[in-house]
């Protein structure tokens, strides 16, 4: 059985953080982890251009019915007609989250993931107590790790 990671962050995001999310996009499907996201652009689209990048596995949870709102990097696109209620199946879908900057969206499945007992790994995102900041997709995908290992 796999692991889901969801990459959470904005649909628009600076070139910074599309470097950091495609970096951490790679880097979840070197551990061989299915990465999970809204399925949009920004911050999503960057990390699934990342994990295609290294053969890795891709599913978009998308607020609306219409396939053509998905990204051109998903394996699979679940289109939700939920419009923002569809972060809380984000955050369910996964065994943990990582973060990366991000608006009011995901500072929603933030809050939908300490809700859930889940780890979450920040980069530059909302500064909350309990949310564990990281400066690389490098140190997200460690910390992520060891979360998940601690579990078992």
């Amino acid at each position: 059985m796999g692991i889901n990671i969801a990459v959470i962050g904005g649909s628009v995001c600076s070139k910074k953080f599309y470097k950091i999310a495609r970096d951490t996009g790679r880097l979840i499907a070197q551990q061989g982890w299915t990465l999970v996201c809204g399925g949009g652009f920004g911050v999503m689209e960057a990390a699934c251009k990342g994990a295609k990048e290294k053969g890795g596995f891709t599913v978009g949870i998308l607020p609306g019915y219409d396939c053509r709102e998905a990204n051109d990097f998903l394996d699979v696109n679940i289109p939700t007609g939920l419009g923002c209620a569809r972060n809380v199946l984000v955050v369910r879908s996964s065994e943990a989250i990582i973060a990366i900057d991000g608006q009011y969206g995901t500072l929603s499945e933030i809050a939908f993931a300490f809700n859930e007992g889940k780890p979450i790994v920040g980069i530059d995102s909302w500064q909350i107590k309990g949310l564990i900041m990281v400066d690389s997709a490098e140190e997200a995908v460690k910390k992520t790790k060891y979360f998940l290992e601690r579990k078992k």
